[in-house]
């Protein structure tokens, strides 16, 4: 079996993750959702971000990934591991999930 070059972590994973070690937050839904709402701080995921990111030669910044659900997030960080990033997260269940926890 291939092992994932990147995380899948939870929302709480997250949450801890973001105040602790200040990934850049990318949400690749599309844009009319990113912007209705989004995690504070993301940026919208489009080609032009790809490929500055991809020809930065900060490959050391953490990136935390997100979509709707979690499943295209998934590509995403896999698309960034293969572009030589060492510290990838993809968020299990997206924004769906994100909000669902935050109405407490």
């Amino acid at each position: 079996m291939l092992m994932k070059k990147f995380q899948t972590i939870s929302v709480t994973e997250a949450q801890t993750i973001i105040t602790e070690a200040q990934p850049m937050i990318l949400d690749c839904r599309e844009l009319k959702d990113y912007r209705r709402s989004h995690i504070a701080g993301a940026l919208h995921v489009h080609e032009g971000l790809k490929e500055s990111l991809v020809k930065s030669k900060n490959k050391q910044q953490a990136l935390l990934i997100y979509c709707y659900y979690g499943h295209a997030s998934e590509h995403l960080a896999e698309f960034f591991c293969d572009f030589g990033f060492g510290v990838v997260y993809s968020l299990a269940g997206g924004y769906s999930s994100w909000q669902e926890q935050q109405v407490a």
